[in-house]
C-alpha cells in the first residue's frame, strides 16, 4: 500500500521497499534482546500504516546505520528505530554539529553536518538519555563517536556535545560546534 501523500522523491519502488522490509525483519529477529517484549508482525503493521517513514529508515541503512526497534512508547503506539550499527554510521562521519557551525568556518569545511543530515533525512539526532539507553542494550561507539542533542546555551556559546563508549563507560563530551573528525558521525532516531 503506498501513501499518496508521499513526496515522489521519497517513494521507495516497490522492489527497494520490500529489500528494505526483508533487511529490518531479518536484523529484527536476530537481535531479540534489543526489544524482548515485540513481535515483528506488528512493527512491520506499523510501518506499512506509515508509509512514508520508510524512506528515512532507507537514509539511516544507506549510510550504515543498521537502523532496528529500540523501544515502544506505549502511549501513542510509536516503534523507536535507533541506529544499532557497532560504530557511529561510516557514511555520516566528518561532519560539524550543525548548519551554523559549518557556515561559520572559513577553510577546510566538511562536507555537512550532522544536525542538517538528520533534518534532510527525517530523523533525530540522539539525545544524551536515548544515547545511554541505547547503551544499555548493548556496546556502541567503541571506536568512535557520535554528535548528541546539545541544549541551546551550550550551542550559544560555540560548543556541541557527544559521546562514547569506552572502559565499559559511557562518556559526554564536549567539542567546538564546528570541528568535525574521521571517527565522529551520528546516530538517528526515526519514531514510527
Amino acid at each position: 500500500m503506498t501513501n499518496a501523500n508521499i513526496e515522489p522523491s521519497k517513494a521507495l519502488l516497490p522492489d527497494q521497499r520490500e529489500e528494505l522490509l526483508a533487511t529490518l525483519k531479518t536484523r529484527f529477529e536476530k537481535n531479540q534482546p534489543r526489544h524482548p517484549e515485540l513481535n515483528w508482525t506488528d512493527v512491520q503493521a506499523r510501518l506499512e500504516a506509515h508509509d512514508e517513514k520508510l524512506w528515512s529508515l532507507q537514509e539511516m541503512e544507506r549510510t550504515g546505520g543498521e537502523p532496528d526497534v529500540v523501544d515502544l512508547n506505549a502511549e501513542t503506539g510509536e516503534y523507536l528505530f535507533c541506529d544499532c550499527s557497532a560504530e557511529s554510521p561510516k557514511g555520516r562521519r566528518s561532519v560539524c554539529y550543525d548548519p551554523e557551525a559549518l557556515e561559520s568556518r572559513k577553510e577546510h569545511k566538511p562536507q555537512n553536518s550532522a544536525v542538517g543530515m538528520a533534518e534532510a533525512m527525517g530523523v533525530e539526532l540522539l539525545t544524551e538519555e536515548q544515547y545511554r539507553s541505547l547503551q544499555a542494550i548493548g556496546a556502541f561507539d567503541l571506536k568512535t563517536s557520535s554528535w548528541v542533542q546539545t541544549p541551546a546555551r551550550i550551542r550559544e556559546l560555540g560548543g556541541a556535545l557527544f559521546c562514547d563508549r569506552r572502559y565499559d563507560t559511557v562518556f559526554l563530551y564536549h567539542n567546538g560546534a564546528e570541528s568535525y573528525y574521521g571517527a565522529r558521525g551520528f546516530r538517528g532516531m526515526l519514531r514510527v
